[in-house]
């Protein structure tokens, strides 16, 4: 039996604060099979480490501000996140092209080997878990992401104007 406040008014289906509560058990097993991933070889990135290096490969030649807008912190803390991965080998500091006060951030082969390497340990990872799966779940599952995936960048766009 559904409880009233199990039933959306408006729509169809739970209201959007019961499927949120819901979708964050999922999201936590996601997380637990995604961070293990980011471990290869015994290299032990954070997970803003990670998301850094991701920013600079997904942006070519971005600044210290590129990769503080990109993870969302300050200057200084983007500075002593390039400060450890470039101690790592992971990541280098290089003259801007069109700016001399600036400089530019780029992976290593060292490190585009690492996301790489990540990116396909999680690929294997999460297709082993989908094939448990039946085609519609997957399906599904697809489209419903996709459409996640599309209103939260509406609902960014609308916050930033």
């Amino acid at each position: 039996m559904r409880d009233e406040a199990d039933v959306d008014p408006v729509g169809a289906g739970p209201p959007p604060e019961v499927i949120a509560g819901r979708l964050a058990d999922a999201v936590e097993e996601l997380v637990d099979l995604w961070t293990p991933a980011a471990r290869p070889g015994g290299t032990r990135l954070s997970a803003q480490q990670l998301r850094a290096l991701n920013a600079v490969a997904r942006r070519p030649a971005p600044t210290l501000t590129d990769l503080a807008e990109s993870v969302g912190t300050t200057l200084p803390t983007a500075s002593r996140l390039c400060d450890r991965l470039e101690a790592a080998g992971l990541l280098q500091r290089i003259p801007h092209p069109q700016d001399r006060r600036a400089l530019s951030l780029l992976l290593t082969p060292t490190g585009g080997r690492l996301l790489a390497e990540i990116g396909a340990r999680r690929t294997l990872d999460l297709a082993a878990v989908l094939a448990a799966m039946t085609p519609p779940q997957r399906s599904s599952l697809e489209d419903g992401l996709r459409a996640f995936q599309a209103a939260r960048h509406a609902t960014a766009r609308r916050t930033k104007e």
